[in-house]
Formats: structure tokens, C-alpha cells, sequence
């Protein structure tokens, strides 16, 4: 027996009260999920963007700064 024919069989022998406490947590869940969903996508798309943005760079050499650049001069 599928799982959806099973709570089915267990949704139709509570009282109305209790079956509407079941579609409420059912409600929950799938906001939950799709919650889940969207994050999971926003996530995949960051690191795809970025990956892009930093494509090329890894071999690049950074700015080399002395300590006479970072010194403070007073007139």
C-alpha cells in the first residue's frame, strides 16, 4: 500500500478537528520545502555567479604594498 493510501486511511478516522490539525502540518511542510527549494536554487546560483566573477583570477598576483605605503605622513 503507497504511503499517500495509508495516511488517507489514518486522515478519515480521526475526528474533523484533529484532520485539520493534519492539513495544517501537511500546509507547513510543503511551505517548508519549497522554502528549501528556493534557498537550494539562491545558494547554486551565488556560487555560480560566484565562480564567474573570480574566473581568471587565481593565478593573478596581487597589489605588493611596502611598508612605506602603509605609513602615515604628518605635515
Amino acid at each position: 500500500m503507497a504511503v499517500v493510501e495509508r495516511i488517507h486511511q489514518y486522515v478519515q478516522r480521526l475526528p474533523d478537528r484533529l484532520q485539520a490539525e493534519v492539513l495544517d502540518f501537511v500546509e507547513y511542510l510543503l511551505a517548508k520545502a519549497e522554502r528549501d527549494d528556493i534557498r537550494q536554487n539562491e545558494q547554486e546560483w551565488t556560487n555560480l555567479s560566484l565562480s564567474f566573477a573570480m574566473r581568471d583570477m587565481e593565478e593573478e598576483k596581487g597589489p605588493t604594498y611596502t611598508l612605506a605605503d602603509v605609513k602615515e605622513k604628518f605635515s
